[in-house]
């Protein structure tokens, strides 16, 4: 069985580690989720599935806004009206807005997220003023919301990483061993933004800034709990997945043509490939601001006030 080490839970220490107690709407559930994990533990096969069950449900919850964003793109290619009075780029402005109050006085995101996702949003419109005006990609459609062919939308697309990137922090109460100071994180993060501007105008340097990020990180290692122990993996590998995801989710932004690559303007193909590079790096950058409100905590450090360890022996593994 996937057993406990220690003392019985007691109802208010289950709401202390849980991760829903950081949303009001959620904690209504934690008792439920107790008893749900208590059957799932009697044997190996259903505390692995229900392992597997959890993760999925923390990803989720931690994609919500992004989840919201992209569904948004596919309704509004799908069904918004061509003669509305309203352009689509504007609509999409008034609905991400309208969703980013819902969620904040719902309780169903945290007021730090907010701030998360405005910093996102400030950062991610100065890059697409730059790379609209250097071609680099465009957006096809009129708009009234927009600054220098900019439609404001886009801004909540870098926020939804963001979004994500601060959720995930808490939902899985990330530790981390060998990871380097902030001081040199938050430097390579500016190198990497200087960079996606510079490289228009002379050399590219991302292969050295690849190389520079291989040797501050290839130690590091991220901890991750989704139920009653700490799971592992390389950072790096951490990183390249979920930039994997995020080129998905770009495939879905230009298949429904609210932007486009110069290659796509006369018919839709994949993205390139070569573009999971450029969205490692900026994952980089998103990381390093999130990090900077969170700070890397080493499995040695007390956890979150709201989230503790699952039980007294966190890093216990998996036993018959």
């Amino acid at each position: 069985m996937l057993g406990l080490k220690g003392r019985m839970q007691q109802p208010e220490d289950v709401e202390r580690r849980s991760a829903a107690a950081l949303w009001a709407p959620l904690r209504h559930f934690i008792a439920g989720e107790a008893r749900l994990g208590a059957l799932a533990q009697r044997h190996r096969s259903t505390a692995i599935a229900y392992e597997f069950l959890r993760f999925g449900v923390k990803q989720a919850w931690a994609c919500l806004f992004g989840g919201i964003m992209l569904a948004l793109l596919v309704a509004t290619h799908l069904w918004y009206p061509a003669d509305a009075p309203l352009a689509r780029y504007d609509f999409l402005v008034l609905a991400a807005l309208a969703v980013q109050i819902a969620l904040v006085a719902r309780k169903l995101e945290a007021f730090e997220e907010a701030k998360v996702i405005l910093l996102f949003h400030v950062v991610g419109t100065l890059m697409e003023v730059f790379k609209i005006s250097v071609g680099s990609w465009i957006y096809p459609e009129p708009s009234i919301l927009r600054i220098a062919g900019v439609p404001l939308f886009s801004g909540f697309m870098y926020a939804s990483i963001g979004s994500y990137l601060a959720r995930a922090w808490r939902l899985f109460d990330f530790r981390f061993t060998h990871h380097p100071p902030m001081w040199s994180v938050m430097a390579l993060c500016g190198a990497i933004y200087l960079n996606f501007y510079s490289h228009h105008y002379g050399p590219d340097l991302r292969l050295g800034l690849f190389g520079v990020t291989g040797l501050m990180f290839g130690r590091t290692m991220i901890h991750y709990r989704i139920w009653r122990v700490y799971r592992s993996m390389p950072l790096l590998l951490g990183w390249g997945l979920v930039a994997l995801f995020i080129w998905f989710a770009e495939n879905i932004g230009t298949f429904t043509r609210t932007w486009l690559y110069p290659n796509q303007l006369h018919g839709w193909s994949l993205v390139t490939l070569g573009k999971l590079s450029s969205w490692f790096l900026l994952l980089i950058i998103s990381y390093a601001l999130v990090a900077l409100v969170n700070r890397p905590r080493s499995l040695g450090q007390r956890a979150l006030e709201t989230i503790v360890p699952a039980d007294s022996a966190p890093l216990a593994s998996p036993s018959e």
